[in-house]
């Protein structure tokens, strides 16, 4: 049986606001995707604004800028960091 990892999920600017939390982290038995990611943190926070937030962020996997890549594509293994950042202007 393997050992439960974490991916820690952070939030910024108006992401922040809306969630409630600076960050939070996700357990997971392995590699996920950045889709499986995104449909996590919308189910920890419906009836939130979080979800049509998430949607217009940018996404870093780490240092690297993931948002216009396909979700189901970008493998998000234990251990990473996601950065949901909304933009600087309304939207």
């Amino acid at each position: 049986m393997g050992e439960t990892q974490v991916i820690l999920v952070r939030y910024w600017a108006a992401a922040r606001s809306a969630a409630g939390v600076a960050e939070e982290t996700l357990e997971v038995a392995g590699p996920v995707t950045l889709a499986d990611v995104r449909a996590e943190v919308v189910r920890r926070h419906a009836g939130s604004r979080l979800p049509e937030v998430i949607a217009v962020c940018s996404v870093l996997l780490g240092d690297q800028p993931v948002a216009t890549l396909d979700p189901t594509a970008v493998a998000v293994p234990p251990g990473s960091t996601v950065d949901f950042l909304p933009p600087f202007a309304g939207g």
